[in-house]
């Protein structure tokens, strides 16, 4: 399916005329057997209100993705109507400006400008496409413009006028980030090849190097560079960029394709020579395959149409990162600044870990569990090349951009669903350092760097506007939040250390997991900060509290998945938590009107996450709230206020509830429509709640998972009829409202039987999910 803008006009047309169009269940209808998977995806879902995703093409977990850059930080905003160029290089839902290496723009006549803001070109979004592996737009200029990619190249095909004056430009000095140093060179009449440093992201960071090669499928008749506002034609070399000319009076298409390393120019070429040679059509077709294959790991039935493209959409968006970060060759340019070969794995990079533990590091485990090993023997990698392991990890260099140590769940999370073979004690090793300890001066990383306070007092200090001494974000600064992911972490830690026999580690692991209690101020019965005195922060109000990062008080007094119960008796028991649940999720509300509840309620801005009571479904801290029900008596809860979540998610540009961060919002959205959920990330417990669809068949890797297969029924499920009343594992009746990795291995069938009103299912004192002790 090509998605134009006539086509979402009559989706958004749906929408509108229907407040139950993106609800869950709302029809029957399935998709034919042999329809492919791919036409149902519609990469244009995100590119408005700051979900910050892009429409081009790209290929599962490639290293190149290949998008139209409008002027927005990050990228492609839907809201705006000119193209500055084509790049290589995007990270779907960022929230800071980031990538955007090598801009690369046809245009026609002399070449005067050197300023991608002043010669960018128009377009509309009805000449626009896009499908997975594609892109495509008509611009204003009379020229159209069609892009594709394999894993290391992204592919260009442009159809000219007909004119002598056809030119590429390529810029080599503009990006979305902070370009420190750019090179140009023109080899021959059909190749160009730059280096480019840039920097960047939400803090400045330690400069990165990109090098590509392009090649072109015909000669071209004329060419010349720029340094700053200095066209010069014949040169070969130059600091800005270069413009290639052709005659397209008699051929009007020209094709090139651009390869991309990390490591040097040489990778560029070896690259190159791996994954070019091939026809535009070709590659294209690749593309497509290559996607196909991906989505087919889960095929639903049941939903209407709406709700079946949204969700292989953010199946499609789930699948684009980590990302390739090794040549053909296996080289890679470790975060020591060092050449390296991948020897048995492939390595990858770009690890928004703050936001992925909590969702895609488990979906990927599920979904991919092969590539999935591979990243987490990438990270260790990291750790074991530089030193320490990564915050927030950008290509080869750290931003340290977030709070917490998220690296410690996304490491146990893939030692617990057994990707780590091999590797068991050397992840250890790291996440042990990276847990007792600060990075030394010399590392660019900050780790845990409240770690001090946190082992000494129980909690990390906050400290207002207290910043690092190097790039990044400072853990003092969000103390609250800070001593909350920690502890998070801890848990995990100590499960991990406890299965490999490290008693001792274990036991102090633990018990550091229950420092979230020296938050607790009784008498106000939220988690505060508390400052290096010892006294809890000010001024207060737990909607406008101090010390959390991207969020409040009211939102973080979720984030004790390790210890719930502990938790629900320091709130005052189950009945006083409940009806704090009620209150945040806006109950009473959400059963009357749930996708108005959604969208006037919850959600107040795409950047709204402060100065709030209420639930934020389009933030990381508040992904695991929901399932909260579970552990409280009361899971039809779960599902009531999950489901009116996934009205957030529609099939239009607007239609993601914030930056997709990486696959995360898009994950959430995958795992809770199938039912399944890690309420505990980065151990292997998954929550249960009713599915959207009437069926889910997930095809798993027999090498992690010997089924080879789960099939999950909820028969009629529907905003009517959601509610559990029984569950049924290969057929034997489930009581409690989670399943571990370990069932999850060798189950073929979860049956779900759903009805109009809640029922007793999951509400006995051991239905809960586990506490980690």
């Amino acid at each position: 399916m090509r998605w134009t803008r006539r086509l979402r006009l009559c989706l958004a047309g749906a929408v509108a005329a229907s407040a139950l169009s993106a609800a869950p269940g709302a029809a029957r209808a399935a998709a034919p057997p042999d329809a492919r998977l791919t036409d149902l995806v519609n990469p244009f879902i995100g590119t408005a209100n700051e979900g910050n995703t892009f429409p081009g093409a790209a290929v599962p977990f490639g290293m190149v993705q290949f998008s139209p850059d409008t002027g927005h930080n990050t990228g492609y905003d839907y809201a705006q109507n000119k193209i500055r160029g084509f790049s290589l290089i995007h990270l779907s839902g960022v929230g800071c400006r980031i990538g955007g290496d090598l801009p690369v723009l046809p245009t026609t006549g002399e070449v005067t400008r050197t300023d991608y803001a002043k010669y960018a070109a128009g377009f509309r979004h009805d000449t626009e496409e896009a499908s997975p592996g594609y892109y495509r737009v008509a611009l204003d200029s009379g020229i159209e413009a069609e892009l594709t990619a394999s894993a290391r190249t992204g592919v260009q095909r442009y159809t000219f006028p007909a004119t002598d004056k056809a030119n590429v430009l390529l810029n080599a000095g503009q990006a979305l980030h902070r370009t420190v140093s750019s090179k140009v060179e023109i080899l021959d009449d059909h190749t160009v090849r730059t280096a480019i440093t840039g920097r960047g992201f939400c803090k400045d960071t330690v400069p990165y190097t990109v090098y590509t090669v392009t090649r072109f499928d015909r000669p071209f008749t004329a060419h010349g560079t720029w340094d700053g506002a200095t066209v010069t034609p014949g040169a070969r070399t130059g600091r800005g960029g270069a413009y290639l000319r052709f005659d397209t009076r008699r051929n009007r298409t020209v094709e090139a394709t651009t390869a991309l390393s990390y490591v040097d120019a040489a990778g560029a070429r070896g690259n190159l020579r791996a994954e070019g040679g091939r026809s535009f059509a070709a590659v294209r077709e690749a593309a497509r395959r290559a996607w196909e294959e991906r989505l087919s790991g889960i095929r639903v039935r049941g939903g209407d149409a709406v709700r079946r493209r949204t969700f292989y959409s953010a199946l499609y968006r789930s699948f684009l990162a980590p990302n390739v970060g090794d040549d053909a060759d296996g080289r890679y340019t470790g975060w020591d600044q060092r050449i390296h070969r991948a020897e048995g794995f492939t390595y990858y990079q770009n690890w928004s870990l703050w936001d992925t533990y909590r969702t895609q590091a488990q979906f990927l485990a599920l979904l991919a569990p092969r590539e999935s090993r591979d990243m987490a023997i990438s990270v260790i990698h990291v750790a074991e090349e530089s030193g320490w392991l990564p915050k927030w990890g950008y290509g080869t260099v750290e931003t340290n951009v977030m709070t917490g140590d998220p690296v410690t769940p996304f490491l146990t999370n893939a030692f617990q669903q057994g990707l780590l073979g091999g590797y068991e004690e050397r992840a250890y090793r790291a996440l042990r350092r990276n847990a007792d300890g600060v990075p030394p001066a010399a590392s660019p990383a900050v780790g845990r760097d409240a770690n001090p306070d946190y082992l000494a007092r129980g909690y990390a200090p906050y400290i207002a506007g207290h910043e690092p001494p190097k790039s990044g974000h400072s853990d003092y600064a969000y103390g609250a939040s800070a001593t909350l992911e920690y502890a998070l972490s801890d848990a995990m830690l100590a499960q991990m250390a406890r299965a490999l026999g490290h008693r001792e580690d274990a036991a102090r692991y633990a018990a550091r997991s229950r420092n979230y209690r020296n938050l607790f101020d009784p008498t106000t019965g939220f988690f505060r900060a508390r400052d290096t005195s010892g006294a809890f922060a000010g001024p207060w109000s737990p909607a406008q509290s101090v010390g959390f990062h991207e969020g409040t008080a009211w939102q973080y007094q979720w984030l004790v998945p390790q210890d719930l119960p502990g938790m629900v008796r320091l709130t005052g028991g189950r009945r006083l938590t409940n009806e704090r649940l009620d209150e945040f999720f806006a109950y009473s509300e959400l059963l009357k009107d749930p996708e108005r509840t959604a969208r006037e309620v919850w959600v107040n801005g795409p950047y709204a996450y402060y100065d709030t009571d209420k639930y934020n479904p389009q933030n990381e801290p508040d992904l695991v709230a929901p399932y909260t029900y579970l552990s409280t008596g009361q899971p039809w809860k779960t599902t009531d206020v999950v489901h009116a979540a996934l009205t957030l998610f529609t099939d239009e540009p607007t239609g993601l509830t914030g930056n997709d961060d990486l696959g995360t919002m898009s994950a959430w959205d995958v795992l809770s429509s199938i039912g399944l959920f890690p309420v505990q990330p980065g151990y292997r417990t998954w929550g249960l709640s009713t599915p959207v669809f009437d069926r889910v068949d997930l095809r798993l890797d027999r090498r992690y998972y010997p089924s080879g297969g789960l099939t999950v029924t909820a028969p009629g499920t529907s905003r009517e009829d959601r509610y559990v009343q029984t569950v049924r594992a290969d057929g034997v009746r489930h009581e409690r409202t989670y399943l571990s990795t370990g069932a999850l291995r060798t189950l073929r069938n979860l049956s779900f039987t759903v009805g109009p009103r809640p029922s007793a299912w999951g509400t006995a004192a051991d239905a809960a999910p586990p506490v980690l002790r």
